[in-house]
């Protein structure tokens, strides 16, 4: 028999809602955002911080730089998720506009992005190893009657070895912080790009690069604040009445599952009928003091993401360009992207006319003034990834870094740095372990049989559909499911929504849809004949962690 945890009324306020939903980043938005359209069932939405956004939100350098947790880009895959961010930044001045131009960097070359399409950028002997290698994997693939078992098997049948090992072994690595053969492979889709062999071989022959490819080929970003300040904004949409937000308002102190009721940070207790979690699965059940899910959340892994900042004074050079976001797969350098953050837009540094003193010169020696003076500036954005599989130095991290800007080629010897950033978020990547869906496939019901829907890039823990579109609708529809009973579709059939417009949905006399039979059923038929014919819902993507994450 189930009994209630003690839980202390401190200062004696009880809130009694129909949805409690934890978490202010995109999924816990998502959800709250749904629900006041709804306007049905009663919500309240925490967060123990106090600007919403979670893991896409935006930080200021106090010289007035700014640098997201992590790279991201605005690219959708839903309607829905369109209307509701145009809701909250409604005017063209309030975006930029990008094209996509993005490389890797190999061997001091800039080689077009995806890598694996573009070998005819190569040296000759790197060409002839990389097409031997493709064409092994093509004509062994013929033959082959069983799925790659591991994310490296899935490599060497589509890539070959010569591209496995100059590129995505070592870049994978960097990015995800464990070995190509500790991850499985469902999670894919439309990440990672297969090369199309007679377009490499014409390519090569021809010396000519692929062209753009891939959903964020076009993007756009904020004006102004960040990736953040779409979050931000978004939040503002929503009654104040019904959030908490801050680390005594909307922290939570403790889940208690059989009660139905959360303690948070200054003693209220919030008494619920359904909650939508989107706190970290693994911190979830450290809060619910519940061991068998405590064990259960130790068999997925996760790598902690730093992102480092620089600032430079200066016009940027031209050998950066109008670069966007560019991957590192060698070891001269630690960090596995960098992106170039000023290009984004011209707010995100200071202004050129603001006085900055110069911290350093990019090789570690002193400056010849220490007087503040004006602009231009530039910034780039880097991220390195570590866990118990790739310890890094954290505490040289920084000069690191900025040594491998210099043996990439991004700084020169003599640019002035003028500020600096580094923040680690602990949980940075949810990782597609071959254990993960074993987890999962326990963990996430085990939940749902108590009235607790965990959903979002942690809270239910698929890399798949971790970007921000993504993780916003696993909200909407965690919302739909609990007042309709509507199928959750981003969650269980991520090559499904993928492959298409996703309209069902709008803001504007959208809710209906989903309170009727027939719309249930014409989304579960479509989705039927979609699972169906699995094999053509999959669409190529990028070489593997990529931007809009």
């Amino acid at each position: 028999m189930a009994h209630k945890k003690k839980i202390s009324k401190a200062n004696g306020q009880e809130i009694d809602v129909d949805v409690l939903v934890i978490g202010a980043g995109p999924t816990g938005l998502g959800a709250a955002k749904r629900m006041n359209q709804i306007d049905g069932p009663s919500w309240l939405i925490v967060d123990s911080n106090e600007t919403p956004g979670g893991l896409a939100s935006t930080d200021i350098t106090p010289e007035g730089f700014l640098y997201d947790v992590g790279g991201h880009v605005i690219f959708s895959h839903y309607k829905y998720f369109d209307d509701c961010i145009d809701e909250a930044l409604p005017h063209d001045s309030d975006w930029y506009h990008h094209q996509r131009i993005s490389y890797v960097r190999y061997r001091d070359l800039w080689v077009p992005y995806p890598f694996q399409n573009n070998i005819s950028m190569l040296p000759k002997d790197d060409q002839v190893m990389c097409l031997e290698g493709m064409i092994d994997a093509a004509m062994e693939a013929r033959v082959a009657n069983t799925k790659p078992k591991d994310f490296d098997e899935w490599i060497m049948r589509n890539n070959g070895e010569g591209i496995a090992n100059v590129f995505m072994r070592p870049y994978n690595y960097k990015v995800w912080a464990v070995p190509t053969t500790k991850m499985q492979c469902s999670w894919l889709g439309e990440r990672v790009a297969a090369p199309n062999l007679k377009l490499a071989v014409k390519n090569t022959v021809l010396g000519k690069t692929a062209g753009n490819w891939g959903p964020n080929a076009t993007f756009r970003f904020p004006a102004h604040g960040g990736t953040g300040n779409i979050w931000i904004n978004v939040a503002k949409t929503l009654p104040k009445s019904k959030t908490r937000f801050g680390p005594e308002n909307g922290h939570v102190q403790l889940v208690d599952a059989p009660g139905h009721r959360v303690l948070l940070g200054d003693g209220t207790t919030v008494n619920y009928k359904k909650l939508i979690n989107t706190m970290a699965v693994d911190h979830l059940a450290q809060a619910m003091r519940d061991e068998e899910l405590i064990n259960l959340s130790k068999g997925l892994f996760y790598s902690t993401t730093h992102v480092i900042g620089v600032g430079v004074r200066g016009e940027r050079p031209k050998r950066i360009g109008d670069k966007c976001w560019l991957y590192f797969p060698e070891d001269n350098c630690p960090f596995y992207r960098a992106t170039i953050f000023s290009n984004y837009s011209p707010h995100n540094q200071p202004p050129a006319a603001k006085k900055l003193a110069t911290m350093q010169l990019a090789d570690g020696s002193e400056p010849s003034s220490t007087e503040a003076q004006e602009g231009p500036y530039w910034s780039i954005m880097l991220e390195v990834s570590e866990s118990s599989m790739k310890p890094v130095d954290v505490k040289n991290m920084l000069p690191d870094c900025i040594q491998g800007l210099l043996n990439t080629e991004m700084l020169r010897p003599n640019d002035e740095i003028v500020s600096t950033y580094h923040r680690a978020f602990d949980h940075g990547y949810p990782t597609p372990t071959l254990e993960r869906e074993g987890v999962l496939t326990q963990l996430l019901p085990k939940l749902q049989n108590m009235d607790i829907l965990s959903r979002g890039r942690f809270g239910s823990w698929r890399y798949e559909v971790g970007n921000q579109d993504h993780s916003f609708m696993l909200g909407v529809e965690a919302a739909d499911h609990v007042v309709n009973g509507a199928a959750e579709l981003t969650l269980n059939y991520p090559d499904f929504v993928n492959s298409r417009a996703n309209t069902e949905r709008r803001l504007v006399d959208g809710a209906q849809l989903f309170s009727s039979e027939k719309g249930k059923g014409d989304l579960q038929n479509g989705m039927t004949e979609a699972v169906r014919n699995n094999s053509s819902t999959r669409v190529p993507a990028t070489q593997g962690a990529q931007v809009g994450s």
